[in-house]
């Protein structure tokens, strides 16, 4: 630890640039895939603004249990099925994964693809889950 101290002493602008470098691609990488919303964020959207809520899980987690009036398009097909979401473009289009990893780059083909609302909701299913909110199964 003591030689890390001293490495970043003696070369201040190198660790500069790496974390400016390390800033700019977590704020790149977050951006890309949409932004973050809480679970009770998600649920103001859906209420307030008509948010769409599509699900990237396979079909037997999303069986399991998902979000009300939730749309399951598999991340593995979301490319191929954009035609069943493309009327939502001007309206806030939030990503749902299991934890909240996968959502990203759901969230990334979207905003490619014209969406101009991508939001992933932060923790996926699981804080979802976690919060006690209310959840469909079949």
């Amino acid at each position: 630890m003591q030689h890390l101290f001293e490495f970043i002493g003696n070369h201040p602008i190198l660790v500069g640039a790496f974390a400016l470098l390390l800033a700019l691609f977590i704020r790149n990488e977050t951006r890309r895939g949409g932004q973050n919303v809480s679970p009770q964020q998600l649920v103001n959207l859906v209420n307030r603004d008509g948010a769409v809520v599509v699900d990237v899980r396979d079909p037997k987690e999303f069986a399991s249990g998902h979000i009300v009036s939730a749309m399951n398009i598999p991340q593995a097909s979301l490319a191929g099925r954009l035609a069943e979401i493309a009327k939502f473009k001007d309206k806030p289009v939030a990503i749902v994964c299991k934890m909240g990893q996968h959502s990203g780059a759901a969230g990334t083909l979207l905003r490619k693809a014209g969406f101009q609302q991508v939001m992933r909701l932060s923790g996926g299913m699981m804080e979802w889950r976690n919060q006690n909110l209310p959840v469909v199964k079949g």
